[in-house]
């Protein structure tokens, strides 16, 4: 074997052995980058769902405060529900013009059948009853009806009064057989009050005049039934 070869063939193993080396140097970096990526990615993945657990427990901490807070709880999907007040389907309430007696289901009537006539509520003030299918006509234009029984103190029975004969459409009369001393009412709502100082009768009022419940907004209050 000529010295020539040997050299080569020297040569050749050099490289066959730097080529493992650096084969192996590769090796053990990829493994080292790919380590390192593995534990980022893990790291990330425990911080993610820690800040979702905590995002998670603040909102159900909210959520539990909110529904600590008065008035909360009852209220409608809008939000606007006034605290006590009773609703009927609008779609249930009648509307048709009658001339027989009806028999409404809550006293007073928030809708249904009622008298062709109604009853004048541009801040009407009646002293006596007045006929409840005149006054359901009355609240099919849009306006609230207050009334009270003989239990009500005057000056409520008086600042109330004083109210409705300043706000056009409306109208207030005494009415016995009702469940509250004094209610307030308008088409298909219907609310029990402490008095006149309530501040639920200014939400009533301020909601229900000409308000979205109303079956014929702006249909006329005057040129109807009047005290009799």
């Amino acid at each position: 074997m000529s010295h020539e070869s040997h050299d080569r063939r020297t040569r050749i193993e050099q490289m066959r052995n730097a080529d493992r080396t650096r084969d192996r140097r590769n090796r053990v970096v990829a493994i080292s980058v790919g380590a390192v990526v593995v534990a980022g990615l893990v790291a990330f993945g425990s911080y993610t769902l820690l800040d979702r657990s905590e995002a998670s427990a603040d909102q159900k901490s909210s959520d539990a405060k909110a529904s600590e807070q008065p008035g909360a709880e009852g209220k409608d999907a809008g939000g606007d529900a006034i605290e006590g007040e009773k609703t009927w389907d609008a779609k249930k309430l009648t509307r048709n013009h009658v001339t027989k007696p009806v028999t409404y289901p809550m006293k007073p009537p928030v809708g249904g059948d009622h008298d062709p006539v109604w009853m004048n509520c541009d801040g009407e003030v009646y002293k006596k009853p007045i006929p409840d299918m005149n006054a359901v006509h009355a609240l099919e234009h849009g306006s609230v009806w207050v009334t009270y029984t003989d239990k009500a103190p005057a000056a409520d029975v008086a600042a109330l009064a004083d109210r409705v004969s300043k706000t056009p459409y409306s109208l207030m009369s005494p009415y016995k057989d009702q469940a509250g001393t004094i209610m307030l009412s308008a088409w298909g709502k219907q609310l029990t009050v402490d008095g006149a100082g309530d501040p639920r009768v200014a939400q009533f009022f301020s909601k229900y005049v000409q308000g979205p419940q109303t079956p014929e907004p702006g249909a006329a209050c005057t040129g109807g039934r009047g005290a009799e």
